[in-house]
Parts: structure tokens; C-alpha cells; sequence
């Protein structure tokens, strides 16, 4: 097909329609983080809820990006290999990132969820209750977890968007 055909473009559109969509869903969390910081109750659990709603349809474009770019691959008529730095060094950033995403970062956001729904169901605290309610604790240690999961998933982001732009080994 080559990499002037209308086909490969199609599919080079596709590939960077679901990076724009799947990226942009899930780049900016940390500032859905801050505001679900900034409330309690309800309120923080409905930022909450949105923001994970998005992400997790954010999530479908970004499975797309990986199958669409080896697609671009195959379709190049052997411009782009396999063999190229550029190619194997970006299938395994994105790899480590999905591997880091499902492994860290999914099951502790899912755990701050359930913690959310406990303390909003618990109702306000009984009076004369002091100190932070017991989930508070396990709250901010998935928070940690959760930034640093972030953090370094979108500096691999943008390792991997350099890898695409400058080609290196092609």
C-alpha cells in the first residue's frame, strides 16, 4: 500500500484521532484529583465518577492508538519495520504503560472509588467522632500511588510522542 496511499492515510488519521481523544481523556487527571481533594461527600464522589466514566472510554481510543500504529506499520510497505529503533522502542513504552496502568494505577483509582462510596454511604460522623474517618488513611496512600502512576505514565507519553515525531533508527 505504501505511505502515500489513501488507505495508510486513513489509518494514519485514525491512529492520531485515537491519540488525541484517549490521551486527552485520561492526561489531565491529576486535576480531577485535586478537585475531588478540594470537596467531600457526594460532591467528591460525582467529580469522581465522571472523571472515571471518561477515563475509562478514554481507554478504548487508547488500545486503538497501539492497534491502528501497527496496522501503519504493516501497511507501509516496509518504510516502517519492526526492526526500527523507533517502532520496537514505542510498542514497548506503550506496553510498560498498559502493563503499569492495569497493574498500579486502575485497581488503586477503583479502590479509592469503593473507599468514596463507604464514607458517602457511612453518612456525616456521629457527634462528638474525632480525627478523619479510618478510610481516610488508605485514601491518601492510594493517592501517592495513584501520582506516581500518573506522573510517570505521562511522561511516557510524551517519551513516546518524541519517539514518533524524531524516528530515531529509521
Amino acid at each position: 500500500m505504501g505511505i502515500t496511499s489513501t488507505g495508510y492515510r486513513i489509518v494514519l488519521v485514525l491512529h492520531i484521532f485515537c491519540a488525541i481523544v484517549g490521551f486527552g481523556a485520561v492526561y489531565l487527571n491529576a486535576i480531577y484529583g485535586a478537585e475531588i481533594k478540594k470537596r467531600r461527600g457526594p460532591d467528591a464522589l460525582a467529580v469522581y465518577e465522571a472523571n472515571y466514566r471518561v477515563s475509562h472510554i478514554g481507554e478504548f481510543f487508547i488500545y486503538g492508538v497501539f492497534v491502528f500504529g501497527l496496522a501503519l506499520v504493516g501497511l507501509s510497505d516496509k518504510a516502517w519495520k519492526f526492526s526500527q529503533t523507533w517502532v520496537w522502542l514505542a510498542v514497548v513504552l506503550y506496553l510498560v504503560g498498559i502493563g503499569l496502568s492495569h497493574g498500579v494505577l486502575l485497581p488503586a483509582v477503583k479502590r479509592m472509588g469503593a473507599l468514596m462510596r463507604e464514607m458517602v454511604g457511612a453518612g456525616p460522623p456521629p457527634a462528638g467522632a474525632a480525627g478523619p474517618p479510618p478510610q481516610a488513611a488508605e485514601m491518601a496512600a492510594l493517592g501517592k500511588r495513584v501520582g506516581m502512576a500518573g506522573a510517570t505514565l505521562d511522561v511516557l507519553m510524551v517519551v513516546i510522542l518524541c519517539i514518533m515525531v524524531w524516528k530515531p533508527g529509521a
